[in-house]
């Protein structure tokens, strides 16, 4: 079987969805294809389902400049497809004097990415609000939110299938080259392991922990210009009891820069999880790993010294596509058009992690700006 379509997303993540849909809305034909059984079954379903409003990131940087845009764009596009969502702030908290210098700094460089809507709060304005929360000062984020990345990512898949685009799930990408199309790709579809080739003149690799697998998979595509993987894994624990919180609980994070340090995150359903926590691993296991119980027990009492002994239990975890190493410093999203690589039309994206659910329709604008010309 050989065919040809004009764009072919690998990956069908929140990204891989988002970017299916704003190429279909903007007329291009567009085949999704997906080597897992459904939709949205890696990276993008085991996170906080968090909307994060931007506020950590290096000014300029991919990071800051797709949050703060995807953070207005996914709220409109929850309220316009009924997804569910929750606009319930987020406080990250001080529980020393060092840490409320280390919040004026993320104050500072929030507002150099366009977030004007941070508060900074006292430690009587905290107990007013917060009255579980032990903290000297915190700055309030009212512009973060958690939703149902389940039915984002449903509703996503619906709007691309309405405007055209096309599905293929259980097709893994075997090999792709440089063809008088563009490109030449050759699918394996389980469970009967047939094989068909198709031809696009445009793919976009969003594989998301497999992206660098993608592009190992490109005839001639220097392996220099892919980033290596690490797999960085985030543990989270349910909390047994009545939830505590209003809002979402961060700490101040960590300089390394490698998470946002282990926090309090309320789900539609009103049950608390905290993580998730930053270990690297050399295979992507999703075995919580309850070894970690006493630095989480230790991290959570410094901003919620009431958590009892026993009311962690094993939740879920998650794998980072991180592309920075242990001790690395801090690394940004890399969203790629190959051209001057020798493969125009080929869009790379490697390392992305939070907020890339956030960030997922600002990242498809900017895929569908790189591809406008194609």
């Amino acid at each position: 079987m050989s065919d040809h379509i004009h764009t072919i997303v690998i990956g069908a993540g929140a990204v891989g969805l988002a970017i299916g849909r704003e190429l279909a809305r903007n007329g291009q034909a567009c085949l999704i294809l997906e080597s897992a059984p459904n939709v949205g079954q890696g990276v993008s379903s085991r996170n906080s389902e968090v909307i994060h409003a931007g506020i950590y990131y290096p000014k300029g940087s991919n990071k800051a400049e797709l949050c703060v845009e995807g953070n207005a764009a996914l709220y409109d596009f929850c309220d316009q497809f009924s997804v569910p969502v929750n606009r319930c702030g987020k406080l990250i908290v001080a529980t020393n004097t060092a840490e409320l210098e280390q919040l004026a700094g993320i104050a500072n460089a929030a507002y150099d990415n366009g977030v004007e809507d941070l508060k900074q709060l006292t430690h009587s304005q905290i107990a007013d609000i917060e009255p579980n929360v032990q903290a000297v000062g915190a700055l309030l984020s009212p512009s973060t939110g958690i939703l149902s990345a389940h039915d984002y990512m449903n509703a996503l898949l619906g709007d691309f299938e309405r405007n055209g685009g096309l599905l293929s799930t259980q097709s893994k990408v075997t090999y792709i080259a440089r063809d008088a199309c563009g490109y030449k790709l050759k699918i394996t579809v389980q469970p009967d392991h047939s094989e068909f080739e198709i031809t696009t003149a445009c793919v976009i690799n969003a594989a998301g922990l497999g992206a660098q697998e993608i592009a190992g998979a490109i005839e001639g595509f220097p392996t220099s210009a892919v980033p290596k993987l690490h797999y960085c894994k985030g543990n989270y624990f349910a909390m047994t009891g009545k939830n505590p919180f209003n809002r979402l609980i961060y700490p101040a994070p960590p300089a390394s820069g490698a998470g946002l340090g282990i926090h309090a995150t309320i789900d539609l359903g009103g049950q608390v999880k905290f993580g998730p926590d930053v270990e690297y691993v050399t295979e992507a296991s999703y075995e919580v790993s309850e070894a970690a119980l006493p630095d989480y027990y230790r991290a959570i009492r410094r901003y919620f010294p009431a958590l009892k002994a026993g009311s962690l239990n094993p939740s879920y975890a998650g794998i980072r596509p991180k592309i920075q190493g242990p001790g690395d410093p801090p690394a940004d999203f890399i969203i790629r058009e190959e051209s001057a690589l020798g493969f125009p039309g080929l869009v790379n994206l490697f390392g992305i992690e939070s907020p890339g659910l956030t960030a997922s329709l600002a990242i498809a604008r900017r895929v569908a700006q790189k591809t406008a010309l194609i």
